[in-house]
């Protein structure tokens, strides 16, 4: 890591998301319920140190009135995410565990807990 960051357009970024997403085990996909993926170059704040959000109810915190809200959204940066990568296939790799942070946000399972299943 460290060295020039990689040259990449939206589209391609948008479609190694894709790739990534496949990287992703399908049993937490598929337990996935209301949430978009999205990409984004920069977060609001313009910083680079951020590769990944998550925003909304994760699903411990949703309730019996849980309904008729948008969906939670996981959104990936793009300029930050190429910063860290030398090559395309560190793209994948590194938003593919971007993506599994996020979705365990989603489930309510937090950065420890994540390190613990040796994601991190």
């Amino acid at each position: 890591m460290g060295g020039v960051p990689v040259e990449m357009s939206r589209e391609r970024f948008e479609e190694l998301v894709g790739e990534a997403l496949d990287e992703v085990p399908p049993e937490l996909l598929k337990s996935m319920n209301n949430v978009v993926i999205m990409v984004e170059d920069l977060p609001a704040d313009g910083s680079l140190g951020l590769l990944g959000l998550y925003e909304g109810t994760d699903l411990t915190s949703r309730g019996w009135d849980y309904a008729g809200v948008l969906p939670d959204r996981i959104t990936i940066y793009r300029l930050p995410t190429l910063a860290v990568c030398d090559t395309e296939t560190d793209v994948i790799d590194e938003v593919a565990i971007t993506v599994v942070h996020e979705i365990a946000h989603h489930f309510g399972i937090d950065d420890q807990r994540l390190h613990e299943l040796g994601w991190g």
